[in-house]
């Protein structure tokens, strides 16, 4: 059976869906402050170069197979280095991106291995170009590279875990990584699919030219129950409702029209189905990557009824989403 997650990106490398959290507040569990996402945005993604140290990795074996990899226990930089060992012909991954993507990466401190993923067909996994949704080590390895290419970067603790290193995958504190990335597809930032006739009675959704949905309200009551429409029918993978996906979404409040939130005009969102609300896991599995889904979720499947015990600006409203899924891992 596939695991819905790898490991690696398991192991808090990914921002999680901020107003969709499950719990009744539009603040994500675990993700960053305001100040630390904006200095990671600030990033340049594009900017590593190669080094002493990432000329010293030996790599060998074939572009799409897990590769062989050696060098000296210990081995670390002042900044993020990345020497590119093929150099591919297709797409590039643009700062703020994402990737379809193979990887090895070793604990650079110790040499060992601690994840070798995504090499095969039904192993996929979405890295992003952007140090806000990942590691800044990481989004550096795949920023601006093109799909096709294997590159080798040493990642120093300050673009990985840092002083509090990460017990979940075994690197210690101030603990550099080595990483060897396969890029193999660029992510759509848009869905993709066939458009679909629409049920009368929901929400009319109309898109701009880059994609960016807009949502007109019926003048009715809201639906007790979950509406799910499939706008557009992708001919991806279908989603496992314990899958991680990557998404653009637009979320509107049914009772006044208004955005809640949205990714659009960000990069795209990548979190794990058990982390949001009900209803919008439930619009999304079963579903195919390069679809996109309106879905009306009410309350009890959104935040919940309003209440001394749950004060969320969401708690007791209908929500409007209308979701782009882009990737599946």
């Amino acid at each position: 059976m596939r695991r819905a997650l790898p490991l690696f990106a398991a192991s808090a490398l990914l921002v999680g869906l901020s107003a969709c959290s499950a719990t009744p507040s539009p603040t994500p569990s675990g993700s960053a402050a305001p100040s630390a996402q904006d200095a990671a945005a600030a990033i340049d993604v594009c900017s590593a170069d190669a080094g002493t140290a990432s000329e010293a990795v030996k790599v060998s074996g074939d572009l799409g197979a897990a590769p062989e990899v050696s060098f000296d226990k210990g081995i670390d930089a002042k900044t993020t280095e990345r020497s590119i060992l093929v150099s591919g012909t297709g797409d590039e991954v643009a700062a703020g991106t994402s990737a379809e993507v193979a990887y090895s990466i070793y604990n650079g401190a110790t040499g060992d291995l601690i994840e070798s993923y995504g090499y095969q067909d039904d192993q996929p996994v979405t890295f992003a170009a952007d140090a806000a949704a990942l590691l800044p080590g990481l989004a550096k390895t795949i920023g601006c590279q093109t799909v096709g290419s294997r590159i080798v970067s040493v990642i120093p603790a300050a673009e990985a875990w840092g002083a509090s290193g990460n017990d979940q995958v075994g690197v210690a504190a101030g603990a550099s990584l080595v990483a060897v990335i396969d890029v193999k597809s660029v992510v759509p930032t848009r869905a993709t699919g066939v458009d679909q006739d629409v049920p009368a009675g929901l929400p009319k959704v109309t898109l701009a030219d880059d994609g960016t949905p807009s949502v007109a309200i019926p003048s009715a009551d809201a639906p007790a129950d979950l509406k799910v429409a499939v706008l557009k029918k992708g001919d991806g993978d279908v989603v496992p409702d314990t899958a991680t996906v990557t998404v653009q979404y637009l979320g509107v409040d049914w009772e006044t029209g208004e955005t809640f939130d949205t990714s659009w005009g960000k990069p795209a969102a990548t979190f794990a189905l058990s982390g949001v609300v009900p209803g919008f896991a439930q619009a999304i599995a079963g579903q195919t990557v390069g679809s996109q889904v309106l879905a009306v979720i009410p309350p009890d499947l959104g935040y919940g009824k309003a209440g001394t015990d749950n004060t969320s600006a969401l708690a007791g409203k209908t929500l409007v989403f209308v979701i782009d899924i882009l990737a599946v891992n």
